[in-house]
């Protein structure tokens, strides 16, 4: 039995991923959801073994996509994260790189900043912990490497630690979590991490010309207290909401991440916006309104992950890349212009 702290059962203040529960974590208000969540888990995983019928393999499809937004099972999760982001395609179009890669020579400076970051990375879970066995350090300290060496341009910054640490706890596969790093930093989010940062830049001034298009009164807000977006929401689209929502909403969507691409990190930040848009509103200064943006991802409405996901869907309305892709051209031109 494990031991108990303050009525506690240990094992049970560590969440199913490894996360060490924080000491104000709110036991009552998760038991009720989950109890409810379970029921959900349970239909779908009924569905998706209909659907997969034993095989390893999917196509895309409009029924798979609704499937994907009321979340894929964790026992099918790294399969279909594999399968939609073309991860598992480049794996197999390209046997033994991966190997290669952490063989072959190696940049010193890299080597070193990957090594620094290590024990910053999920200090709250006992997973990545150097007393571990197995330490995901290990795993994940290979899995940057080689993606360093093989996206030069990139090499390695803060912030893909993070997002590797939450592949291998998902896939429990180091090539694996190496492919999908490759899909997200490579494909779905453009020139996020490279030393310019221009596509998480470009992405931060998107948003705020959603919000002036959909909640017009706090970008108005943002505008009167000289705020900008880099200063409230560079997180969200760095760690894609790792350390910012539960576990366990991070994953359901990233589900969608892997399967429609970077326009849900612009619904998830409208959705958070727009539902807590009078509580934001009451901001009267500066701080206050960074404050607010602290307290809008926490609390039942981001825990409760399957309304939530209903909610991106439905609270910023209509969302096209094609609209998306306009604003990125406007933005990225003016970020240019100012140098």
């Amino acid at each position: 039995m494990a031991g108990t702290e303050g009525g506690r059962d240990w094992a049970y203040r560590v969440d199913p991923y490894g996360f060490e529960r924080p000491d104000d974590f709110d036991y009552a208000s998760y038991e009720a959801f989950f109890s409810r969540y379970l029921v959900v888990l349970t239909r779908r995983a009924i569905k998706w073994s209909k659907l997969l019928k034993g095989k390893n393999s999917i196509q895309k499809s409009l029924k798979v996509k609704r499937y994907i937004r009321k979340g894929i099972p964790n026992e099918h999760r790294a399969l279909i994260w594999m399968i939609v982001s073309g991860a598992q395609a480049n794996m197999e179009q390209n046997p033994g790189y991966y190997h290669r890669l952490l063989e072959g020579e190696k940049n010193d400076k890299l080597v070193e900043a990957i090594k620094t970051d290590m024990n910053r990375t999920f200090p709250d879970n006992i997973k990545f912990r150097q007393t571990a066995d197995p330490c995901l350090q290990h795993t994940l300290y290979n899995v940057l490497v080689a993606y360093g060496h093989h996206n030069k341009a990139v090499g390695y910054c803060q912030g893909m630690n993070f997002i590797a640490g939450y592949l291998i706890l998902i896939t429990k596969n180091e090539e694996e979590s190496f492919w999908l790093l490759d899909a997200l930093i490579g494909r779905i989010l453009p020139d996020y991490y490279s030393p310019a940062m221009m596509g998480l830049k470009t992405d931060q001034e998107v948003l705020g010309e959603l919000v002036k298009l959909k909640v017009p009164a706090v970008a108005e807000l943002m505008e009167r207290h000289g705020v900008m977006w880099t200063l409230v929401v560079s997180r969200w689209f760095i760690c894609l909401f790792i350390d910012i929502l539960p576990v366990e909403t991070v994953l359901r969507i990233w589900d969608c991440l892997f399967y429609e691409g970077s326009k849900i990190i612009f619904r998830v930040a409208l959705t958070l916006i727009k539902q807590h848009q009078a509580f934001i509103l009451e901001a009267t200064n500066f701080p206050d309104i960074c404050d607010k943006f602290k307290q809008i991802t926490k609390g039942t409405f981001v825990t409760e992950c399957h309304t939530f996901m209903q909610k991106i869907f439905t609270e910023p309305g209509t969302l096209s890349m094609t609209t998306i892709d306009k604003l990125r051209e406007t933005c990225r031109e003016k970020l240019l212009s100012q140098g």
